[in-house]
This record gives structure tokens, C-alpha cells and sequence, in this order.
């Protein structure tokens, strides 16, 4: 087994030529220097990161790790990242490195959201019971709470409780008959204000159906 010692490189030189292997895989940088030419290997995460237009000429300077196997006596250059400068390094662009999250500084991360789902009968019966009149509250109360990112509305058939329609279920599975637009505000306060999930909306005359099935 050969030993090799690693550490870190920085180096500038003129940009000649990529090193395309199989034709189409990028590989490496052949650099101008002032020890004379040099190939720099590219680690993987820059090989998709270059623009292929980049001119021959170009000042790069260069940072990564170098390896030096004893045994070979070969010392291999491998960038991890490479960076654009004008004359006299008087201004520097980073023009390949590895992807970093943004910095929570000067962006703001919006945290993954999952939807859940509120789902509305749109057969005839509840419909005629003001169906339309709950979504449209719905969609009112999602916005009040700045919710729209997080819970959507879908339309659903029979719920086999036509008599009592409308019919909606909220996320956690709970079912609601004979719901009115005008009670939608205290059931979002039932689901979703404070977090409180055990409240009952105290107008709402019907609340679980514990015998009602999708069609």
C-alpha cells in the first residue's frame, strides 16, 4: 500500500485548456504557472459547476488539497474550489465550490411544509345546505391565519350523511355535519388556534360522525 501525505494547496496561474476524458466527463484544469504547466484535478462537486465557455486566458486562482504519494513520487492537485480574478488579484469571483445552504444573515429559510387537507362534500344535497358558502368561509379563515401555504381545500363525494350535509372533515380526521359558514371561524379555533386540538366550537350543534363512511 503506497503512503502519501496530504495537505492544502493554493496556487494561481492562466487558464489553458479543460481536461475532457471519454469525450464528454470533465476531469480537470490545465493551468499556466509560474513553475510552468499544471494539471489540477477537479473534485466531483465542481465538475457540474464550470460553464465550458470559460476563455483561455483566464486568472484563476485555485484552492484545494494536494497529495503526495511517496512511494510514486507523483503529487496530484485536486481543486475544491476555483475562483476568477482580474490583474494582479485585484478582484476575486468565485466561479466553482461546493453548494452551501444560505446564510441565514441576509436570507430568510422558509422551514419545509407539509399541506394537510380539509375535505368538503360537493355532492347536491349538501350543496343546497351551503356548501359552496363553508369552502368560500374556509378559504377566508385559511387566509386570516395565514394558513393558504399549509392547508388546502378539496371537494370530496358522498359522504353518506346527506341529511345532515354540509359535511366536511378536518385534518385530524374529525368529522362535522350541518356546519354554517358562520361557525367556520370557531371550528379553525377548534383545529388550529393556540394548538389547542380538544376544544369545541360551542355552536356547533353536531360534531364527530362516528358512523360516517366515504362513498
Amino acid at each position: 500500500m503506497g503512503v502519501s501525505q496530504i495537505s492544502e494547496f493554493c496556487l494561481e496561474g492562466r487558464f489553458i485548456n479543460f481536461v475532457i476524458k471519454d469525450g464528454y466527463k470533465l476531469k480537470g484544469l490545465l493551468l499556466s504557472t509560474h513553475e510552468g504547466e499544471c494539471y489540477v484535478k477537479l473534485a466531483k462537486h465542481l465538475r457540474s459547476a464550470f460553464d465550458l465557455r470559460l476563455p483561455a486566458g483566464t486568472w484563476l486562482q485555485v484552492v484545494g488539497y494536494k497529495e503526495y504519494d511517496l512511494k510514486k513520487d507523483k503529487v496530484t492537485l485536486k481543486a475544491e474550489r476555483v475562483m476568477a480574478a482580474n490583474s494582479g488579484m485585484a478582484t476575486v469571483q468565485t466561479i466553482a465550490a461546493p453548494q452551501e445552504p444560505p446564510s441565514i444573515d441576509n436570507v430568510k429559510v422558509k422551514p419545509a411544509k407539509t399541506k394537510t387537507t380539509i375535505l368538503v362534500c360537493q355532492k347536491s344535497d349538501c350543496m343546497k345546505r351551503g356548501a359552496n358558502g363553508v369552502c368560500q368561509a374556509l378559504e377566508a379563515a385559511l387566509s386570516d391565519r395565514g394558513l393558504e401555504d399549509q392547508v388546502t381545500i378539496k371537494g370530496t363525494g358522498c359522504m353518506k350523511n346527506c341529511k345532515a350535509g354540509p359535511n366536511l372533515v378536518m385534518p385530524d380526521k374529525t368529522r362535522h355535519s350541518r356546519i354554517q359558514a358562520s361557525q367556520i371561524p370557531a371550528l379553525m379555533n377548534q383545529h388550529f388556534g393556540e394548538n389547542n386540538l380538544s376544544a369545541k366550537p360551542e355552536n356547533i350543534r353536531e360534531v364527530a360522525i362516528s358512523n360516517g363512511k366515504f362513498c
